[in-house]
């Protein structure tokens, strides 16, 4: 599994680049996968990422795409809540790109 330095700790993620402890996780952490993405994470992003943290400390489950659209337009409203929106925050997947950068697992359903 490949491991990454991160503030003079070694942080273990899956081989799909997801954090294998999900107490690792911090917001600097998340600011730094981003950087390395080439992303400036702004507080539209940290919306998502908070909400995906709330969600998956409620359920135990990181939502799939569907579910996460859904979610954050009863929540957020559906100016947020919608797929075009989300795949301009995180271009990679909203689901999945967030769920990184929000420290969760791989989302269900994610290929």
């Amino acid at each position: 599994m490949p491991i990454i330095d991160f503030q003079g700790k070694q942080i273990e993620l899956d081989d799909d680049g997801y954090l294998v402890n999900l107490a690792d996780w911090t917001p600097d952490l998340a600011t730094d996968m981003a950087t390395k993405d080439g992303m400036t994470l702004t507080e539209n992003h940290w919306e998502v990422i908070n909400f995906l943290r709330d969600y998956y400390q409620k359920y135990q489950i990181a939502p799939m795409i569907k579910i996460l659209v859904k979610e954050i337009a009863k929540s957020m409203g559906p100016e947020k809540g919608n797929t075009k929106y989300l795949y301009e925050l995180y271009p990679a997947g909203p689901a999945k790109q967030a769920c990184r950068y929000a420290g969760l697992p791989k989302p269900t359903g994610c290929v």
